[in-house]
This record gives C-alpha cells, sequence and structure tokens, in this order.
C-alpha cells in the first residue's frame, strides 16, 4: 500500500468564515500552511497527501505554485476532502455547484480521490426521508466526480447523520458512493472498523487511518485500535491503494506523521520478515 498524510493537523481544522453566509463558500479549511505541511510530510517519509477544499482553493489563481510544490517535495496529491448538508432542498444545488468548482481544480491538478462528509443533523433531530435525501445527494456527487475521472468516496464522521454502524448500513443501501472508511470516526460513532472493512470490502478504494482511546484520536499505535487486523483484512482483499493516515490536530504535526510513519513502517518490516 502506498502511503499518504492529511494536511489538516497543521492549523487544524477550522471552516471557512464567509461560508457563514454564503454556500459557495463553505469550506473545510486548515488555519495553517500547506507548504510547511507538504514539507513536513514529504521528510518523514510519506509519499502523498490528502487537503482540504478550503486549503485547495486558496490555489484556484496560484496552479503553477501549488505544482511546483508538488514537484519540490516529489509528492502525489491524492485527493480533497469536501462535504456538505445534503438534506436541505433548497440549498442543495448550491452545495453540489461547490463541489463540481472544487471537484474540477483538484482533477486539473492530478488528484484521484473526491471525499465526501456530512449529512446534516436538524436542529430538532434526524428524519427518516433524510437518508434517501442524503443518498441521492451522494449520487449526484458521484456523476461530478465521475465527470473529472476523480474516485468518489463517503466518509462517516461524527457530527453527522451517519455516526453509528446502523446509519451506515442504512444509508449505504441507499446509495452508489463508495466507502472511505476513518478507522477512529466509526469506532467514536460506536461500530468495530474492522468489521466495517470487512463488510464494505467490495466499495472501498481509499482508506483513512487514525488511531482512538478514551474520545481522543491520537497518532497510529497511540490508541487501542486494531490496525494489524485491519491491514490483514485490506492485503486479503488485494488492496494496493493509498492508505492516508488523518489526525485532526497534534502539538507537534510534524512529529505526529513521524510516529504514525514508524507504526506502519513496523507491519512492512514484520511481513518481510
Amino acid at each position: 500500500m502506498k502511503l499518504g498524510y492529511q494536511t489538516n493537523t497543521w492549523g487544524g481544522v477550522v471552516g471557512h468564515p464567509a461560508g457563514v453566509t454564503s454556500i459557495k463558500d463553505l469550506y473545510y479549511l486548515a488555519n495553517g500552511s500547506t507548504e510547511e505541511a507538504l514539507k513536513d510530510i514529504a521528510e518523514v517519509g510519506y509519499k502523498g497527501f490528502e487537503m482540504f477544499d478550503g486549503n485547495l482553493m486558496e490555489f484556484k489563481d496560484r496552479k503553477e505554485e501549488f505544482r511546483a510544490l508538488l514537484n519540490r517535495y516529489s509528492l502525489d496529491f491524492i485527493g480533497v476532502y469536501t462535504g456538505g448538508n445534503f438534506i436541505f432542498p433548497d440549498i442543495l444545488e448550491e452545495e453540489l455547484l461547490k463541489i463540481e468548482e472544487v471537484a474540477a481544480l483538484a482533477s486539473e491538478l492530478g488528484a484521484q480521490h473526491l471525499v465526501i462528509g456530512g449529512g446534516a443533523i436538524r436542529t430538532n433531530g434526524i428524519l427518516e426521508s433524510d437518508y434517501a435525501d442524503l443518498g441521492n445527494a451522494l449520487n449526484r456527487v458521484v456523476v461530478i466526480a465521475e465527470k473529472y475521472n476523480l474516485i468518489p468516496s463517503y466518509h462517516p464522521h461524527l457530527g453527522t447523520n451517519v455516526e453509528a454502524p446502523d446509519q451506515l448500513d442504512k444509508l449505504m443501501a441507499l446509495t452508489t458512493i463508495n466507502l472511505c472508511p476513518d478507522t477512529a470516526h466509526i469506532e467514536a460513532g460506536g461500530g468495530n472498523p474492522v468489521e466495517v472493512i470487512k463488510k464494505y470490502a467490495d466499495r472501498i478504494k481509499y482508506i483513512h487511518f487514525k488511531d482512538y482511546y478514551n474520545g481522543e484520536f491520537l497518532p497510529l499505535g497511540e490508541g487501542h485500535q486494531k490496525f494489524d487486523q485491519m491491514i490483514q483484512v485490506l492485503d486479503g482483499i488485494g488492496y494496493d491503494e493509498w492508505l492516508t493516515v488523518e489526525l485532526d490536530s497534534y502539538n507537534d504535526p510534524k512529529k505526529g506523521a513521524e510516529i504514525s510513519f514508524n507504526f506502519l513502517l513496523s507491519f512492512e518490516t514484520a511481513n518481510k520478515s
């Protein structure tokens, strides 16, 4: 498997303030330096990176600068993470237009994957119809992604209407999109990441590893996730794609990336011995 890292650890996860009043500007954003993140990721030894849509759109009029960063640090642009509410008909078209703009730029700059989060929780709770609406919206995202030769995957996330295992099962039956498991978010939502990977093996084209313990997201090996079993399942299905490590925040982002990288190298060393 090829190892990548998400740039969001550098600066932490925020959102673009313009999105409060403008759906077209409602981006995820890491409030740090993309160049510093890429430099550290490359120095640790990862071969690729994923980034948020807001950080990608900062390069909309600076495409050559972005390409120069890829060349300088010899990194592959794995993919971009974006999302939406997806259950409110009045804003859905704006959300999809935003995602299409992100997909077009990501494709032009060499990305392979379009990772989607979302599915809003209403103030008064989730309606059963929200899952059908989310599934239909994600099917439209699939069409957008394929238009730009990107591989679309849905990423379950805390704070959305797809946290728990039964919610994930409900959604996956209503959409054709691939699944990008985030192992820590799956556990935090009450699921078993190993079983989710087994269950949806034929729909996994991309995966996020993140460790978890006692309500905290951690570098790999510092929590209690069963990565040995996950890797065994992935090897068993012949998965040979990107494995991207994600960590929302860490006091020393580069150190966190090193801890996870060395942890993954230990599996490679064990397999060779």
